[in-house]
């Protein structure tokens, strides 16, 4: 995983196991047990990581889970106490559909996707596992969602567009209360003009 430049000593992170994985592997002189830990670290603000730390204890291998988690932070567009839009995210068998939600709806999501959103800030939003049950796969396309989540602002600076633009026209009007209602009536009106005229000249061609 990409070391993140983001530093974890500034931010106040809350650490968190998902999972524990036992693997057994016999020797000819025996058994040789190890553990992996999927575990998953975040300030509820927008930052979050997730690692797989792999020791032959349990205490070591949350620890270095934690270690790379902190150094693999990444950092999360988020609209309020949810998702600026829905996606659906493919990690190998694992596939998982994200939709924002309205205030008080809770985080209607389990396991490893619950716990990562939990950590990152989000605490509404819709989601279903349409794929496999594993919660590495599935923790590996969250992190994948939340790095492909985009907000008005950034996708209308990338199209170097305004950002009521983006918007519906409806949207548009009422946000028209800063003085644009009028502009966008005229533009409304206008667009209604040039098509009845389209239509009006096209009846005379007939």
């Amino acid at each position: 995983m990409r070391r993140s430049s983001i530093n974890p000593d500034s931010l106040d992170l809350e650490e968190r196991v998902i999972s524990l994985n036992k693997c057994q592997k016999t020797h000819k002189g025996g058994r040789t047990l190890s553990w992996s830990a999927l575990v998953v670290v975040g300030d509820r603000r927008g930052h979050v990581g997730v690692a797989l730390g792999k020791a032959r204890g349990i205490p070591d291998a949350i620890r270095k889970g934690m270690e790379t988690a902190r150094r693999c932070l990444i950092r999360a567009p988020l609209s309020g106490t949810t998702i600026p839009h829905p996606l659906t995210v493919q990690y190998g068998a694992a596939k998982v559909l994200f939709k924002p939600a309205s205030e008080g709806t809770g985080v209607v999501a389990g396991g490893a996707v619950r716990a990562i959103l939990e950590a990152v800030g989000v605490r509404d939003v819709l989601t279903k596992s349409l794929g496999s049950s594993n919660p590495i796969n599935n923790a590996w396309a969250t992190m994948k969602a939340l790095q492909s989540l985009d907000t008005p602002e950034m996708v209308a600076a990338r199209r170097g567009v305004p950002v009521e633009t983006l918007l519906p026209r409806r949207s548009r009007t009422v946000m028209s209360a800063n003085g644009d209602s009028e502009e966008v009536a005229a533009e409304v009106a206008e667009a209604a003009e040039e098509t009845a005229d389209a239509g009006e000249n096209q009846d005379n061609a007939n």
